[in-house]
């Protein structure tokens, strides 16, 4: 009785564990649609999205495709969601401004530049 007791409840852990990671991995995915409305309103005003060149930050196309961000820090999920949370530069923080979901949907954005 206490096999199939412990072996129900590793099951249903498991499971429960596999569930709540692959909800993480599609909440990070982002709406580029979404994204671009995001960039627009609050990131375009300093980013060109269309071109390297600065306007009063960098320029962002491409940036998924670069090796490193102005910082000399590897581009990445992370490192972008990092730079946006903290701002630094001249730039603002936007921890507190966008939700989890906008800097999904930001970062789903600009890996299409």
């Amino acid at each position: 009785m206490k096999k199939s007791t412990s072996f129900v409840l590793f099951g249903a852990l498991a499971f429960a564990g596999a569930s709540l990671y692959g909800q993480g991995k599609m909440a990070a995915k982002g709406d580029v649609a979404k994204g671009k409305a995001v960039f627009e309103q609050n990131c375009a005003v300093c980013h060109n999205s269309d071109s390297t060149d600065v306007k009063m930050g960098p320029g962002l196309k491409g940036l998924f495709k670069r090796a490193k961000l102005t910082s000399g820090t590897a581009v990445n999920d992370a490192s972008v969601r990092a730079k946006v949370d903290a701002g630094g530069n001249g730039m603002p923080s936007y921890k507190d401004i966008l939700s989890d979901a906008e800097k999904n949907d930001v970062i789903a954005y600009l890996k299409t530049l």
